[in-house]
């Protein structure tokens, strides 16, 4: 077996509207809806997210609300990203600190969502 990619993960919000504000308005993620099920696509991947634990069946064990830690990689320089945030209010919990990432030496900066999940952003420019 090889796996090539990530397809998707679920994160569990308790606020539909502030979670689609955050990753839409903020990140630039795409919302997209088909029978009651909410998605967030960027490139070739995409974010399921679950208005309550447990939504659809199968689910992890023990799903919690801010238990994720994950990175999004951009294609912006980090410095631009981080204007960006400050521009919009958003809180900076770290960075920019340089990380080792899965292709090598990247710059990331760290941010909750509204759940509390630790959202890392990075680039390898």
């Amino acid at each position: 077996m090889k796996i090539k990619r990530i397809d998707h993960f679920v994160l569990v919000t308790q606020d539909l509207q502030k979670c689609l504000d955050f990753y839409v308005g903020v990140l630039g993620l795409k919302h997209i809806c088909k029978n009651s099920h909410h998605a967030l696509k960027f490139g070739k991947s995409k974010i399921n997210i679950h208005t309550k634990k447990g939504e659809f069946e199968p689910y992890a064990k023990n799903p919690e609300l801010g238990s994720a830690d994950f990175c999004l990689i951009t294609d912006k320089k980090i410095g631009k990203i981080k204007k960006k945030l400050n521009h919009l209010g958003v809180q900076i919990e770290l960075g920019i600190v340089g990380r080792n990432g899965a292709l090598g030496i990247m710059k990331s900066i760290y941010l909750r969502d509204p759940d509390g999940n630790l959202v890392e952003i990075a680039s390898y420019k």
